[in-house]
């Protein structure tokens, strides 16, 4: 048919083009000339994000898509439907070849051959012109798209004979059938609906299969004219109902395709829509807080070249693909993080309040929960007006959604205290955690040559704590104590650190390295630190975040997705001293709050940047790690000076993290960390020498030769010379590389001697001997007499007593 075809449209054509003054000698060869084969591409179809349940079913999260289609087979599609197609648009579909020629031959007679519509294009015909319309949208150039979509649809003469050869040709290479289920999964239905089987959905709410005669038919009328006779406009349900009633069933009963009954109750059915809206963009997560999420999802698909070479390439593909996208999002635990996020940080507040939520699993990269305290909405007009909705993830960097990060504050020390471990240093190691002024020039930098300077810093609360371990530096998270452990390594091998942990900038920018950012003043996202935290957890080892698990194209074949890379970023041994150290912050130390208490082992490190604008705290388990921020999007309100619903805003991100991983803990359980060897955790002990009585030069030089470092502590009252050596702390022995803090005398104190037993003039020349001057000394009981001796003395016998001020109390008694 089709070949027969060929040869009656090419005698056809030339008187047909001869009325429209094209010379009969140059239409055969025109005709002739034409391609005669067109291949169906793959058509676009809606993409489909799915997070994972309980019982490990997929659940759906968002549909993304430019073309609301879901092709379909053969069978899944209602009789009804094939046969209204038929009997209204080509009643001789399975007799011609491609062309119709009673009907072609009738356009031409009427110098309609450009006509579209049943008059002269057969289903084969218009089959072609939808598969041209589709190859011209999926063109990435915005010119090239326009003007490929005008020559697929024009009006003229040239492109129906197109249409005719390809139609032809078509029928050569594809069964009728095919091409029918062809049209029917590529037809448009109105607005953004292709398709049949999205069509059945979205206008009535059942699968294609399901359609009944008067859906059919109605689906059927809107392919003449898809945005005049859609029905999810109820001023076209007239118009719609009239081509049904007038075109479509009486076609259908003419061909035989239905009885005189059911063309009766159809035509007494009225056209009811019942709309059914694709869940389409990640707002349909909000359900549970997912939105973020599945944004944080879209912007991995435009970012990573596993799916196209550039961005747009990679974005149409994600649109029009018919991509089936399983990620690693556990809802159970999301579930719990929204519940946990909802009821401690309103959605709006009297200030611009954020708060993130991201966990991430140690050893696989995994990102298993997302939650802020907003909903998500790529809307403009909705983010403008709500201050409860935003379009900016903060939990991830900029690239992929999210703000520039924030201040992550104290969380950072870790990369110090893993720099510290990596070095050769102890848990046990003595810093000066005194506030004070530091040389800046006493910072090595690798990197940068180093900087000079004073840097004046504080303590959280102004303490003081003197000379601490690093451990207790660590649990009470002592400013000064990290500063002087960075002192004694290199800032740039510090931040290098803390890039084989994954950190980085969330604006992209690198890492700073001066000594304020030991303290936490690089901007980053939670989830880059919930990552740096899992591998700790994770032994050392860091693997980086995915949130796609596999990904199925439209024909069910599995695609490349990007996969977590695992690098070491310091050894198991010092990964265990730290998690031993930072075991001591949720056990009694500043993040003691976030603890569930629920038998599980964990660490964790809290972070609050000046004027607390930003609140933190991170921690793991073997088997999950989470970072919980709460701070200022705009603006800066001090938390900890802030109630927030009554409770008091810098404990919000405790109340966050002990409620969420308490329950999450009940699903993922944890098991004990490793040990870490006793030459990190003590340290190696070396003795202290005696400085009593030498010169603070000679005190100095013994400090350094014996491997420590020398702090001088200054003047302090003392039974010393003046100018001599007191003391030492600590004393006795330390970890070789501690600092020992030396004191002087100022010659102050003298030694109280042992006069117990003495008659009191006895004891009276002792006391003055000793450098005690008699008006100091205070008798109680009687100063003299036969057989009166001293008991006891306060204070006692070589304790110290302040000359020529403090009180010597001799007590005495008759014998």
């Amino acid at each position: 048919m089709s070949a027969i075809a060929g040869i009656l449209v090419t005698a056809m054509v030339t008187p047909a083009l001869a009325v429209t003054g094209i010379a009969a000698n140059n239409s055969i060869g025109m005709f002739e000339n034409l391609p005669s084969y067109i291949k169906p591409d793959e058509l676009a179809e809606k993409t489909n994000i799915y997070a994972t349940n309980s019982d490990g079913s997929p659940r759906l999260l968002a549909s993304v898509f430019e073309q609301d289609r879901e092709e379909v087979g053969w069978d899944q599609i209602s009789p009804f439907v094939k046969d209204a197609v038929i009997a209204t648009e080509d009643p001789r579909f399975y007799s011609h070849g491609g062309v119709d020629i009673q009907s072609t031959l009738r356009a031409a007679a009427g110098n309609a051959l450009e006509t579209s519509g049943s008059g002269a294009s057969t289903i084969s015909m218009q089959y072609v012109r939808n598969i041209q319309v589709q190859k011209a949208e999926s063109i990435q150039d915005e010119a090239e798209r326009d003007a490929a979509y005008e020559e697929a649809t024009k009006t003229t003469i040239d492109r129906k004979l197109k249409e005719i050869k390809l139609a032809i040709g078509l029928e050569k290479e594809f069964s009728k059938d095919d091409i029918l289920l062809g049209y029917l999964n590529i037809a448009p239905f109105g607005g953004r609906v292709y398709g049949i089987q999205s069509a059945a959905k979205y206008y009535f709410g059942v699968n294609a299969t399901d359609l009944t005669v008067a859906q059919a038919a109605s689906l059927v009328a809107i392919v003449n004219a898809p945005n005049d006779l859609r029905i999810d406009w109820p001023e076209n349900i007239p118009d719609n109902q009239a081509r049904r009633d007038l075109d479509v069933l009486p076609a259908m009963l003419k061909e035989h395709k239905i009885s005189q009954a059911q063309f009766d109750e159809a035509i007494a059915t009225p056209v009811t829509p019942n709309i059914v809206p694709p869940s389409t963009g990640c707002q349909t997560a909000n359900d549970i807080a997912a939105g973020f999420f599945c944004d944080y999802v879209t912007a991995i698909v435009k970012n990573d070249p596993a799916f196209g070479e550039d961005e747009n390439t990679r974005w149409t593909n994600f649109k029009t693909g018919g991509y089936q996208i399983y990620t690693t999002l556990d809802v159970d635990l999301q579930i719990a993080a929204m519940d946990a996020v909802n009821a401690n940080v309103p959605k709006a507040y009297d200030f611009d309040i954020g708060s993130s939520l991201v966990t991430v699993r140690p050893g696989t990269g995994e990102v298993l929960a997302m939650v802020q305290n907003k909903d998500y909405s790529a809307d403009p007009e909705v983010t403008a007006t709500n201050p409860g909705a935003s379009a900016v993830n903060y939990s991830t960097d900029f690239a992929y959604g999210g703000s520039t990060g924030f201040q992550v504050g104290s969380t950072y020390k870790i990369f110090t205290l893993a720099d510290w471990l990596k070095t050769g240093h102890s848990l046990g190691d003595i810093i000066n955690g005194n506030a004070g002024t530091l040389n800046l020039a006493q910072f090595r930098n690798s990197c940068t040559g180093g900087n000079g300077g004073t840097y004046a810093v504080k303590n959280d609360g102004g303490s003081n704590p003197g000379n601490v371990t690093v451990r207790a530096a660590t649990a009470a998270s002592v400013n000064l104590a990290y500063l002087r452990m960075a002192q004694k390594l290199d800032q740039c091998e510090i931040k290098q650190t803390a890039e084989a942990f994954g950190v980085h900038r969330a604006d992209g920018n690198p890492l700073g390295d001066n000594p304020a950012d030991v303290l936490g003043t690089n901007e980053i996202a939670p989830l880059t630190m919930a990552g740096a935290f899992a591998a700790v957890a994770n032994e050392g080892v860091y693997c980086s975040p995915v949130a796609i698990k596999r990904i199925l194209d439209n024909q069910g074949n599995e695609l490349p997705v990007p996969p977590s890379t695992c690098t070491p970023a310091v050894e198991p041994n010092v990964a265990a001293a730290m998690v031993d150290a930072l075991k001591g912050v949720v056990n009694g130390g500043t993040g003691a709050a976030s603890n569930p208490d629920d038998g599980i082992p964990l660490f964790g490190k809290t972070g609050t940047t000046d004027s607390e604008k930003d609140t933190w705290f991170v921690g793991a388990t073997t088997e999950l790690a989470t970072a919980v921020w709460v701070g200022n999007v705009v603006g800066t309100v001090s938390l900890r000076n802030t109630s927030v619903n009554g409770q008091n805003g810098g404990q919000l991100r405790h109340f966050i993290w002990s409620t969420y991983m308490g329950n999450a803990n009940t699903k993922y359980g944890g098991n004990q960390f490793p040990s870490a060897t006793s030459d990190l955790i003590n340290g190696v002990q070396v003795n202290i020498p005696n400085l009593a009585g030498m010169t603070i030069d000679a005190a100095r030089g013994a400090v350094t030769a014996a491997g420590f470092d020398f702090q001088d502590g200054g003047v302090i009252d003392s039974t010393q010379p003046a100018g001599l050596v007191d003391g030492s702390s600590p004393a006795g022995s330390a970890t070789k590389g501690s600092t020992i803090t030396v004191f002087t005398s100022n010659g102050q104190l003298r030694s109280v001697p042992n006069v117990t037993g003495m008659s009191p003039s006895q004891a009276v020349a002792a006391i003055t001997a000793a450098g005690i001057q008699q008006n100091q000394i205070v008798f109680d009981g009687p100063s003299g007499g036969s057989g009166v001796k001293v008991t006891a003395t306060s204070p006692g016998a070589g304790e110290p007593i302040r000359a020529g001020s403090d009180k010597l109390r001799v007590t005495t008694k008759a014998g």
